[in-house]
């Protein structure tokens, strides 16, 4: 498995505290089965993340991780705000591409529902080569939520919720509903410490989708499509 959302990157913005909470962060992927995490910064207006600095800083926490027998691998990669991405250049969108090699944007709503700009970001984003992944859209659902979510998937995006709200869904709930119609692509921890919060885990979120999709989109949600979006391979297109 690989975590595509993980904000593991210590003393950096909202995320791990010092090295030994991401030390303990990484030590929870590995019980859980991870074996790669992207580190996804904040790239928001309220965090002073360098971009410039994130690959070093990955790779720093990395040497730490082998020197500590912590079989994770770290990627680079960051979490861009929509009010964000118009004024990065296309050499510092390609830098927060999960796995760092271009192709897809972890893309962070706007605070409040899904709206018109976030498509138009999409859209923007799109004509320069880049691909988005939608976050945790659980926290920007409004009354045209599910056609918000389609539309986006029309424009070429994947969407990313959040593990352990998936993990948490009852039978019958709206969320398992949307997996069941295709709108539930990908999965990623969100994950800020150890010390609080949620886990760097995966398993459960994706043994909650097992109910609702075949073992062949399932193997393209926990699998193919990761491992795909970290080679920048723009060409991943969801299951039927």
């Amino acid at each position: 498995m690989i975590d595509l959302h993980c904000h593991i990157l210590p003393e950096l913005d909202d995320g791990a505290l010092d090295l030994d909470d991401s030390l303990a962060m990484a030590r929870q992927a590995q019980a859980d089965g991870i074996a790669a995490v992207c580190a996804t910064p904040h790239i928001r207006h309220d965090h002073n993340v360098r971009i410039e600095e994130i690959v070093a800083r990955v790779g720093s926490l990395q040497a730490h991780l082998d020197a500590n027998g912590i079989g994770i691998q770290i990627l680079p990669g960051g979490e861009l705000a929509q009010t964000e991405a118009e004024r990065l250049s296309d050499a510092q969108l390609r830098s927060v591409t999960l796995g760092g090699d271009g192709g897809w944007v972890l893309l962070e709503p706007a605070p409040g529902p899904l709206d018109d700009a976030l498509n138009e970001t999409v859209t923007q984003l799109a004509r320069r080569g880049f691909r988005a992944i939608i976050a945790h859209p659980e926290r920007h659902a409004g009354a045209d939520f599910s056609e918000r979510l389609r539309a986006l998937v029309s424009a070429g995006c994947l969407i990313q919720w959040t593990a352990e709200f998936i993990a948490q869904t009852a039978p019958g709930d709206l969320t398992l509903e949307l997996a069941r119609q295709g709108l539930v692509h990908l999965l990623g921890s969100d994950a800020h410490s150890s010390h609080a919060g949620r886990s760097v885990a995966l398993a459960a979120g994706f043994a909650a989708l097992a109910s609702v999709r075949s073992p062949e989109q399932l193997a393209w949600t926990v699998r193919d499509a990761p491992q795909a979006i970290v080679r920048a391979d723009t060409t991943v297109t969801p299951p039927a």
